[in-house]
């Protein structure tokens, strides 16, 4: 982290700031603020998260449509701009997940405790409120401070297992569905309705991709075991779903208010012209110029041929699209030098907003968001969202640098014994500083020293490991 610009411990006076929170409680905030504690509200998380940054409530309308409400952790009623803890936010950006322990952007008096919506806990948050169509459509919406009061906190697995068959219900989950009578519908309701947002996007675009990322796995005394896929499922789609209707009716909420604000973009791909030499290789043909609906319509086909397959296809295109970045929108439609959109999400208007306990472009946004509901002037202009926009890719881009560089130290120590074994393998990045793979089991990437001549990202082949170095988190391979 030291190497990468990233500050691995927080500094006295932040720990100091947070500690003193736990008696003062949060800042006076100005505007109204409406009492939702009755709402059976739930969040769905992973079992060990303890940074809850939003819960859902919604209900059916008559025409066949919902609203649908989700509500965010009011941070920014903790996190003074300027202070110390805010400085360290501004630095990091960003919450850095590694197999070593998690290095939390906020103290974790605040993002475990006073700024996470637990349950049965009530808490200040920011409501985005919105009315859908029976196809999906969002079309109204507003946003609102609230107090809000978890009911039930629910895990992934539990819920998607539940979903898939109702009778599989593990007993935590049996019971909140005792303690909360109306959750059972709620969790229907909400996954019709993640199935119908999902649905409108896919019709403009949106990629139905399937990749997975690696989790540490430790036994009872804390000895590394494995690194295991932490796969999607059907409760993980459904909050994502749900983030990005709320994301981007932060987004139009803010441009309907005149203010600038930060974007989450993701342009059309640099490497089509692989995308399309990958398609073909597979029998499809695409065209010349990037088509997200063609693209989508591809993988469809081939999720269908060869779902076997579809997990190394889905990681090739997502590599080939690249990554997503930060930029600044002026509040009049106008952008610092990109596009307005993002190619995989097929959506114009995108903020990232409802993770701000441990992303600093949601604080931002919020900040931005309760200026504009207390009819106050935008707290930033353009040109320092520029600036704060540029900062925060470069340090989302250097964390998961530090994530890669120890998932592949933590493999290192898996895989020092078995050097000399081959393994099935993709082509993940083929840079001019070298052509990565990834194997499955355990999951992980590495670079390819010998035989790399003529691949490119998407290739499969055999490879074989020739040596590690868990003190250095490199992993090298060659052609097998």
């Amino acid at each position: 982290m030291q190497a990468r610009g990233l500050l691995e411990h927080f500094a006295p006076q932040a720990l100091a700031e947070a500690e003193s929170l736990r008696r003062s409680g949060p800042r006076p905030q100005p505007g109204e603020l409406r009492d939702l504690c009755g709402l059976p509200w739930f969040s769905i998380d992973n079992d060990d998260t303890r940074d809850l940054d939003q819960l859902s409530w919604a209900e059916p309308l008559p025409d066949g449509g919902a609203r649908l409400l989700v509500a965010v952790a009011d941070v920014d009623a903790f996190v003074a701009p300027g202070e110390a803890i805010d400085n360290h936010a501004a630095a990091n950006t960003t919450s850095v997940y590694t197999a070593a322990g998690v290095f939390p952007m906020l103290p974790l008096a605040l993002s475990t405790d006073l700024s996470s919506l637990h349950e049965g806990q009530e808490r200040l948050a920011l409501v985005v409120d919105m009315s859908l169509a029976a196809d999906g459509t969002v079309v109204g919406s507003t946003l609102y401070r609230a107090t809000v009061l978890n009911r039930a906190k629910l895990t992934y697995d539990a819920v998607a297992a539940w979903l898939a068959e109702p009778a599989s219900a593990p007993p935590a989950l049996t019971d909140a569905l005792q303690g909360v009578p109306e959750l059972a519908a709620q969790l229907r309701l909400h996954d019709s309705i993640a199935q119908q947002l999902r649905q409108w996007r896919v019709r403009r675009g949106a990629l139905s991709v399937r990749t997975s990322q690696a989790r540490a796995v430790f036994d009872d005394d804390g000895r590394l075991v494995d690194l295991r896929p932490d796969e999607k499922n059907r409760a993980k789609d459904l909050i994502a779903d749900l983030m990005i209707a709320a994301n981007s009716a932060t987004a139009r909420f803010l441009a309907q208010q005149g203010f600038p604000s930060l974007r989450r973009m993701l342009s059309a791909p640099r490497r089509w012209d692989r995308i399309v030499a990958l398609a073909a290789s597979h029998g499809s043909t695409l065209p010349a110029l990037p088509d997200a609906l063609a693209l989508d319509r591809f993988l469809a086909a081939q999720r269908a041929a060869d779902p076997a397959g579809f997990a190394d296809l889905s990681l090739a295109v997502v590599k080939l699209l690249g990554s997503g970045e930060y930029a600044a929108e002026q509040g009049n439609g106008a952008t610092n030098g990109t596009t307005r959109g993002h190619f995989g999400l097929a959506v114009n208007d995108y903020a990232h907003s409802t993770a701000p306990n441990r992303r600093f472009p949601d604080l931002i946004t919020q900040r931005l968001l309760k200026a504009a509901l207390a009819g106050e002037t935008p707290p930033y202009d353009a040109e320092q969202l520029a600036l704060i926009a540029r900062h925060c890719t470069l340090q989302e881009d250097n964390a998961n640098r530090v994530e890669r560089q120890v998932l592949k130290a933590a493999a290192a120590l898996l895989l020092h014994e078995r050097i000399g074994e081959v393994f099935d393998a993709i082509v993940t990045g083929a840079p001019s500083k070298g052509t990565f793979v990834r194997i499955a089991r355990p999951m992980v990437e590495g670079r390819l020293v010998r035989g790399f001549e003529g691949l490119d990202v998407g290739d499969a082949l055999r490879v074989r490991l020739v040596a590690v170095s868990a003190e250095q988190g490199h992993l090298d391979f060659e052609r097998a």
